[in-house]
């Protein structure tokens, strides 16, 4: 691939990436609640998601999802429940993925972590417009496309986990200063409201 296409590829996809979402959202409600630490199991899941959504996209197997949309719909109403519920349980101050009062308390497991990032990076249309209409113009139609796919889905995964990781750690950081207080309850609140709005999302979007 040439210089000026990559140099056209690299800030279009930084932008997309960057850009408030589902997963970016999330990636702050688990860097406020469990840590950036904890949270790079849900962010392995959610670049395991953004690279198939991207193989499958440049492929056209996309097009399948429009001949049966009912698949792909109860894929993203089941995400978007199970994210609501956990939302509503941190908003109570009460479930795995809630600031603990108590040490003692069981935390989100790895494939819980690892399950949420993956579901909410397949299930989410945006993904997939996104996808669909901005790595076609990027691929040269006279060399490698396995070659071409392997370098431009690298770079995208480069730009998604930076900005994942920016995310969670600003989430890390607005607990840090909320917390001065001593609050707990108002934080998982916090946290609850931003994971019932990225249910919200991913069912209805």
């Amino acid at each position: 691939m040439n210089l000026a296409l990559l140099s056209a590829f690299i800030p279009t996809f930084f932008f997309v990436s960057i850009t408030p979402g589902m997963c970016m959202t999330l990636a702050m409600t688990l860097g406020m609640t469990i840590g950036v630490k904890r949270a790079l199991w849900m962010m392995l899941g959610e670049l395991t998601g953004v690279a198939m959504v991207a193989v499958l996209s440049s492929i056209g197997v996309a097009a399948l999802l429009l001949n049966y949309p009912s698949a792909f719909t109860a894929l993203k109403l089941l995400g978007g429940l199970y994210l609501a519920y956990v939302g509503i349980q941190m908003w109570l101050s009460k479930g795995k993925m809630a600031i603990k009062m108590e040490s003692s308390d069981r935390v989100a497991s790895v494939f819980e972590l690892l399950s949420q990032g993956f579901v909410t990076a397949i299930a989410n249309p945006k993904g997939w417009a996104f996808f669909i209409a901005l790595l076609p113009p990027f691929l040269n139609p006279n060399q490698s496309l396995a070659s071409q796919l392997l370098i431009l889905i690298a770079i995208i995964l480069c730009l998604e986990f930076t900005c994942l990781l920016i995310y969670a750690a600003g989430g890390r950081t607005l607990k840090s200063v909320l917390m001065k207080s001593g609050n707990v309850r108002i934080m998982n609140r916090i946290a609850g409201t931003l994971m019932m709005g990225v249910g919200g999302w991913l069912a209805i979007g």
